[in-house]
């Protein structure tokens, strides 16, 4: 059994930053693509970031220069910097491991930018 846990969520003012973390643990020795997602009420789930075991990543284009994905694969886990946050940033935070043909997902973390 695989699981992830994230951390790192909570409410912040609108330009502040803050950073999520994930951890994969159990059953699971390595991870191919691992990325974050986010879904806000009444919205579906969309991609952040994603970031392949050799470094590679990228962003959608509305979080561009503000998000920073990074991921430690000794510890599989995966890290989002997110700075000057806007209101629209907040939502439900998802983290994602890609194995093989597997696909696990984190519980959520809420992040609330308002001030």
């Amino acid at each position: 059994q695989v699981q992830l846990v994230e951390s790192g969520g909570g409410l912040v003012q609108p330009g502040g930053s803050l950073r999520l973390s994930c951890a994969a643990s159990g059953s699971i020795f390595r991870a191919d693509a691992m990325g974050w997602y986010r879904q806000a009420p009444g919205k579906q789930r969309e991609l952040v970031a994603a970031i392949t075991n050799d470094g590679s990543a990228n962003y959608a284009d509305s979080v561009k220069g503000r998000f920073t994905i990074s991921r430690d694969n000794a510890k599989i886990a995966v890290y989002l910097q997110m700075a000057s946050l806007k209101p629209e940033d907040t939502a439900v935070y998802y983290c994602n491991a890609n194995v093989g043909w597997a696909m696990y997902w984190g519980q959520g973390t809420q992040v609330t930018v308002s001030s």
